[in-house]
């Protein structure tokens, strides 16, 4: 079975640090960029099974992300995880049409199951 690839945007470089490290962890294949600027630039060269994204941004805000993620057709079926310091947003990036919810920091000993049930199709709505 081919390697999972996850895309994490994220414009905090140490919440992608251990992003990065907890994915490698499990043997995913991680692309991180920190400006929503590089998201499409990312997507150009990676096919992501999974995309983890913040929430706010400098330039703009990850649900505006979420729009154009969800309106590209490469990346039909693929789970995009709000992934945010602001667990009060649950409910409204459920609405707002997230696949998931992981707030930040992460658990490293909750991750990798975390991580296995939403690569299989399975939503997680986790604040902490």
């Amino acid at each position: 079975m081919a390697a999972k690839q996850a895309l994490i945007i994220d414009d905090n470089r140490g919440n992608l640090d251990v992003l990065s490290m907890l994915l490698a962890q499990q043997g995913v294949i991680v692309t991180a960029v920190q400006s929503i600027k590089q998201v499409s630039f990312a997507l150009e060269t990676v096919s992501p099974d999974v995309v983890f994204l913040d929430l706010e941004f400098p330039n703009g805000s990850g649900f505006d992300v979420l729009t154009d993620l969800k309106a590209n057709p490469l990346l039909a079926g693929v789970p995009v995880v709000a992934y945010t310091v602001h667990v009060s947003e649950i409910d409204v990036t459920r609405r707002a049409g997230f696949d998931s919810f992981l707030g930040k920091p992460l658990d490293s000993r909750k991750f990798p199951d975390q991580l296995r049930r939403i690569l299989s199709g399975q939503a997680v709505w986790e604040a902490s």
